[in-house]
């Protein structure tokens, strides 16, 4: 019992310490964390943007490092490889460019042209090279596969809700669940960058991603 009574009091007494400790000594001690994380949402902005200026071409970690304004060694540090920060980097892209398609979405006087609207804009997004890069990415390296994770269904919500209170406030609905709504549309506009990605010949005028949106004016199954 002893042992357990001293690492409780030595716990208590620590507790003590830090409560005493001046508020600035506390301060210091969150600074280094905070630097971290702002190198961190740095080199996800910075190369998120050089991706954006230069669809489909390599962007090398010096480059990355010298636009953040670090050391080539902060990448590793931070996110253990170049090809994780790249899928940090594409999703907050595509995740941008969502919140702009959202408010084109906004614009559409009837469902027809919100469904329209959606899909034109989607497949012009700048940021679907680096996406179908990161999405490969998950697929050939495991260990990338739940950071992929994470930021799709962070997509998938986003996307979920936004549709859900659109289609309440103009009196929409949907002919199935509205996360099955933004699931499925997602999937087929990602698949389709996917499979001109691999070499399917082919235009966006091929892709009815329209369709893929089953929000219509008046009550249903969503």
């Amino acid at each position: 019992m002893k042992p357990c009574c001293i690492t409780y009091n030595s716990g208590v007494e620590k507790a003590e310490k830090a409560k005493k400790q001046p508020t600035g000594a506390r301060q210091a001690a969150a600074r280094p964390r905070d630097r971290g994380r702002a190198t961190k949402r740095k080199l996800i902005e910075e190369t998120a943007r050089l991706c954006e200026e230069r669809p489909g071409a390599e962007v090398s970690v010096a480059e990355i490092a010298a636009a953040a304004g670090v050391f080539p060694n902060q990448v590793t540090y931070h996110f253990g490889s170049k090809d994780a920060l790249l899928v940090h980097a594409a999703f907050l892209g595509l995740l941008h460019d969502a919140r702009r398609i959202e408010r084109i979405g906004r614009q559409a006087p009837d469902a027809a042209a919100f469904r329209r609207n959606i899909a034109r804009a989607v497949l012009a997004m700048p940021s679907l090279p680096s996406v179908a890069r990161a999405l490969a990415a998950g697929i050939s390296k495991p260990e990338l596969a739940p950071v992929v994770d994470q930021h799709l269904q962070l997509l998938f919500r986003q996307s979920e809700r936004y549709v859900s209170r659109l289609a309440e406030t103009r009196g929409w609905s949907a002919g199935r669940p509205f996360d099955v709504e933004a699931r499925t549309f997602w999937s087929t506009a990602l698949g389709a960058v996917l499979l001109v990605r691999a070499g399917a010949h082919g235009t966006n005028a091929d892709l009815d991603l329209a369709g893929a949106l089953t929000v219509h004016d008046g009550p249903g199954a969503g």
